[in-house]
């Protein structure tokens, strides 16, 4: 009787509880009251028939699977109501039998269970009661860690949500438990689910183990990740505890993420914690956190973030002429008194005056471009905008020149604020002519300040900065010429200014009465001029024409013995070539010349001129200057041996290049660092070549396979790990180069990828970018089959080359071996990968039926070709030609190329017996004969001969093949039970078998000599004598049947072999 009243009441509490949970599920708001009747039902009830009918209620939640609204409110609500009845205030609890510690106890069996849903709400359960437990909460240790324990357990499930939700749970114990930060560093790596990433990051506590990983994670490929990451970095890590790098890190990336959300909350970072809560809402005072002398770029996009956003606001009375104040004396006689001006306020002023300028012309356009009421809206803006910039700016040219002034008097030091001043100066007003006369003496003055020079530890005089840009620094040079062209916005007049100051300078330099600090200011007017001007004929009528500047001043300091001015003279007369029609003769020799005879700091920088004289002109055009026939399409690099060159050598400029990648490395190491060697160099402008070669009518396909497989050897070589720039660029250029369509390639504005790729080509930044050779099509219709083609012909150099222990390779220990072979199959990977990725669109594939050379068929014969050629016996051989049928295997044909798929079906007897022993690559190349058999559209018809020769010559493979068409893998001999010959009887069969091979390999030698490339048959195996007389009769018969079935094709298909194996089968079943 007292069981069934017992059933009773859990019964009638278990639908009170059902129906307080079916009711918290229709809306959080109802949550507060239900908890609370909840708790007075738990009060009044004894605990464990509440725990009982509270379990069984939330039963049927442990078998839905999904994450529906109703579910998750279900989990929250009970969540709530287990962390509010587990704290001290939280009601009646037997502390014997304590509510919290069942629950948990039941819930992490829940976890371990088989059932997906089960352990799935079970860690969802778990963890939002420990994220919403309090802190007073009464908790056994032996319960905490069994928790922890499970959770540790549930990070390795096979389902993402089951990890997320550990994670989660455990994240509160983050703090005191070094191995659970371990455990989420050791499995954020491998972790291939975002939320579970994001959950992770979101995990981590602040620490300096910790930081590294959570600013890694803003390069995430997930946005998600990325967002969680800045949000972490904002809530748990203050500005000061952050390095200088790590903060540009995160802005320069969180600012220029493709992700919407991710640059969303980089600005809250930037605004909220940064900017008000650590800088007091200063934006000056952000900036010195930032050291914006040597991050500027940083700097310049935190202060268009702030004004694009309205963050920033110029407070009445400040601008840049409270650093300028004038002493109470006569207008005439009144001097500025000057204050300095520190970098980060420097940058501010630039930045704003610049947007502000912006957003006056873009207001000032949109009211000419309108009428009526929105015109004059527009036009007040704009003159609102203008009123606010001319009261932030100096208030005349003469103060701001004597605020310039002062900076450039201050020293090195704030080298940094006068450029940034310079840059100010583009904004001020010059229509006046007394404006224009004082700022036109001041940039004057600037111009004639020759370059700092200082002495090294031997006593040579060497140039400080850059030794080639004026002043020493690009940027600066940069700022001269946007002022100057400000200045001098005539038309001519800015030519005609720097002519003048030329044409004072080069006097010395005619004279030959120079010196080093003369020479060098020279040349950097020079350069100067010839990077702000569009071609050689703005300077007809000058002070100073082209032709002297060439004669007078470059090709004389090219052969000065200060290394400083030959490098600055080869950079300019590679410019002063780009800007002439044709390339002079001089001018190439002496390229030539120095890149020959000079030292390796002006061997590179005269290969980067030639470099781009060659993009520029094309090769022929170099090669016409120096005497050589044009017209003649140049298929193979020829060597150079430039110790023997003169003078007077005509060499051609493709071969000459090509012969700076056989330079000794060790004789390039100089201060300019890898990237400045020849190697680099030559890496980027040949793939720049590469690139533009069908604007190149000299430059033929099989020229472009030899430096693609260059290339690609150089990208995979280990040397190439220290130019980091170059494996960039190849990076690029591989990645992206193939994957263009034939849309994008034929139309005249390219895809930004290829912009890209380019512009990291372009390494002289003199280049013009108004030239209509580089705007046009870069690549011609057909380009994609080009490409193909290339990478087609470049596969088997490219791996000859790579491959340890052959064709002149040298070997090592095993290990070196085993990490060459990988290295080389890793290139083979990369090759047939950007065969394969798609080149062109649909609406030009009859045009890829004529190409077949430049597809996938025409690699497979050349592999096939080169596996049965092959000859040699060795382990290294063996790997060799398992790698290539590897790749063969992984090929696709297209069934219009019904020749190629006769010629592949006729070999792959020849290539399973070369693989025999490997069982996998046999499977493989089988499957990839019936694939070949189904593409075959008449299975029956064999090659002709003639066909074959006429496929193979199309490839420029010379002769033909012929083989044994019989050829089968041999059958493995079982172990003998006689004991093995002796070492004389063995030594002896050795030398006879070794005297009839030599004879057959000098009459089947695999030269261009023979009409016919002769593939050995399979190694013999010693056979013991109780099977000497099966093994005989059944090669005799093999034999016989072979010469019964002899054809005059060179080939028999698959379908012939197969017939020619029944043949003998049924023979041997009659004998």
């Amino acid at each position: 009787m007292a069981d069934a009243t017992e059933s009773e009441a859990e019964q009638r509490l278990s639908g009170e509880i059902r129906r307080i949970l079916d009711e918290s599920r229709q809306s959080q708001a109802l949550h507060n009251r239900k908890l609370k009747e909840l708790a007075s039902l738990h009060r009044s009830s004894p605990a464990d028939l509440f725990f009982r009918a509270f379990f069984g209620a939330l039963a049927p939640l442990f078998d839905f699977p999904r994450r529906t609204i109703c579910a998750e409110r279900s989990v929250r609500f009970a969540a709530s109501f287990v962390s509010l009845i587990s704290g001290k205030s939280g009601g009646t609890v037997d502390p014997e039998n304590p509510f919290l510690e069942q629950f948990l106890r039941l819930l992490l069996s829940g976890a371990c269970s088989a059932h997906r849903p089960a352990r799935f709400r079970s860690c969802q359960i778990i963890s939002e009661i420990i994220m919403r437990l309090p802190d007073n909460a009464e908790v056994s240790d032996e319960a905490w860690d069994e928790v922890i324990e499970g959770m540790k357990v549930r990070i390795g499930d096979k389902i993402p949500g089951i990890r997320a939700f550990a994670v989660r749970a455990l994240s509160r114990f983050a703090d005191d438990e070094s191995d659970i930060v371990d455990l989420f560093l050791e499995a954020l790596p491998v972790e291939q689910n975002p939320d579970v990433r994001k959950t992770i990051i979101l995990s981590l506590p602040p620490s300096s183990a910790t930081l590294e990983v959570i600013v890694e994670a803003t390069l995430d490929v997930s946005g998600l990740v990325r967002r969680a990451a800045h949000c972490v970095l904002a809530s748990k890590f203050p500005l000061q505890a952050l390095s200088i790098k790590h903060r540009t890190m995160l802005l320069n990336r969180g600012l220029k993420d493709r992700s919407p959300p991710v640059v969303k909350e980089c600005l809250r970072m930037l605004k909220e914690e940064w900017l008000m809560k650590c800088c007091g809402g200063d934006p000056v005072a952000l900036l010195k956190y930032l050291d914006v002398e040597t991050y500027e770029s940083v700097g310049e996009a935190v202060m268009e973030a702030f004004l694009n956003d309205g963050v920033v606001h110029i407070q009445e009375g400040q601008s840049i002429r409270e650093y300028i104040s004038s002493e109470n004396q006569s207008e005439a006689e009144c001097t500025p008194t000057i204050r300095l001006i520190s970098p980060e306020a420097a940058l501010y002023w630039k930045v704003v005056c610049k947007h502000l300028h912006a957003e006056a012309q873009a207001k000032g356009t949109d009211a000419a471009t309108t009428t009526g009421t929105e015109a004059a809206v527009y036009a007040s803006e704009a003159s609102d905008k203008n009123d606010l910039l001319e009261r932030v700016l100096p208030g005349s040219i003469s103060d701001y020149v004597a605020l310039v002034k002062a900076h450039l008097s201050a020293g090195p030091n704030y080298h940094f604020v006068s450029r940034q001043l310079l840059l100010l100066g583009t904004m001020l007003d010059f229509s006046d002519s007394t404006n224009r006369k004082t700022a036109s003496a001041f940039l004057r003055e600037l111009l004639l300040v020759p370059p700092e020079c200082e002495a090294d530890e031997f006593g040579i005089e060497i140039s400080v900065g850059d030794g080639l840009s004026l002043g020493g620094d690009r940027e600066w040079a940069r700022a001269m010429s946007e002022l100057a062209k400000k200045v001098h916005a005539s038309t001519g007049e800015f030519e005609e200014v720097l002519t003048h100051i030329i044409e004072e300078q080069v006097r010395p330099c005619r004279e030959r009465t120079a010196n080093f600090t003369e020479w060098m200011h020279c040349l950097s007017l020079v350069g100067f001029l010839l990077e702000n001007i569009d071609g050689l004929w703005i300077l007809r009528g000058k002070a100073i024409g082209a032709t002297e500047l060439l004669n007078s001043l470059l090709l004389p300091a090219a052969k000065q013995t200060a290394m400083d001015v030959q490098r600055s003279a080869l950079r300019y007369l590679g410019l002063f070539g780009m800007l002439e029609r044709r390339p002079s003769t001089e001018l190439v020799r002496q390229l030539y010349q120095s890149f020959i005879k000079g030292s390796p700091p002006v061997s590179a920088m005269a290969c980067k001129a030639l470099l781009d004289l060659v993009a520029w002109h094309g090769p022929h055009e170099l090669n016409k200057a120096i005497g050589l026939d044009p017209d003649v399409k140049k298929t193979s690099i020829s060597p150079v041996h430039t110790s023997d060159c003169g003078e007077d050598a005509c060499i051609d400029v493709l071969d000459l290049l090509y012969s700076g990648f056989d330079r000794d490395d060790s004789e390039l190491e100089f201060e300019g660092g890898a990237e400045e060697s020849i190697i680099a160099v030559l890496g980027e402008g040949f793939a720049k070549l590469l690139l533009l070669c069908e604007n190149y009518p000299s430059i033929s396909v099989e020229l472009c396979s030899v430096i693609l497989s260059k290339l690609i050897t150089l990208y995979f070589s280990e040397e190439s790990g220290e130019f980091q720039r170059l494996r960039q660029c190849l990076s690029i250029f591989f990645e992206h180069f193939p994957a263009l369509s034939h849309d994008n390639k034929a139309s005249n504005k390219a895809p930004k990828c290829f912009q890209y790729a380019l512009r990291m080509f372009l390494f002289l930044q003199s280049n013009n970018p108004k030239s209509p050779k580089l705007q046009s099509s870069f690549v011609g219709p057909f380009f994609p089959f080009l490409f193909q083609r290339c990478v087609s012909c470049a596969f088997l150099p490219v791996l000859r080359r790579m491959w340890p222990g052959m064709f002149g390779n040298n070997g090592g220990s095993s290990i070196v071996v085993s990490k060459l072979r990988k290295r080389a199959a890793l290139a083979a990977r990369f090759m047939l990968q950007m065969m394969q990725t798609p080149l062109f669109s649909k609406d030009n594939e009859e045009h890829s039926e004529d190409c077949f050379d430049c597809g996938e068929e025409g690699l497979a014969i050349r592999i096939a070709v080169e596996v049965a050629c092959c000859r040699e016996r060795a382990a290294a051989a063996k790997a060799y030609i398992s790698t290539l049928c590897k790749m063969l295997s992984m090929l696709r044909f297209r069934a219009s190329e019904q020749k190629a798929i006769k010629f592949l079906r006729g070999m792959l007897n020849v290539l399973i017996c070369r693989v025999y022993t490997n069982k996998d690559l046999v499977k493989d190349l089988t499957k990839f004969g019936t694939v070949l058999k189904t593409l075959d559209k008449c299975p029956s018809e064999d090659l002709p001969d003639e066909e074959v020769i006429a496929l193979l010559e199309k490839l420029g493979i010379q002769g033909g093949i012929q083989w044994d068409i019989n050829m089968v893998p041999p059958t493995p001999v079982p172990p003998s039970a006689k004991a093995p010959p002796s070492r004389a009887r063995t030594r002896c069969r050795q030398n006879s078998s070794d005297d009839g091979n030599s004879d057959m390999d000098d009459d089947g030698r695999a030269d261009g000599s023979n009409s016919y490339l002769d593939v050995p048959s399979t190694n013999h195996v010693l056979v013991t004598p109780s099977l000497a007389s099966m093994r005989s009769q059944r090669a005799s018969k093999t034999a016989a049947l072979a010469k019964m079935a002899a054809k005059s094709t060179a080939f028999q298909s698959l379908d012939s072999d197969d017939d020619l194996d029944a043949q003998s089968g049924l023979t041997d079943e009659d004998s």
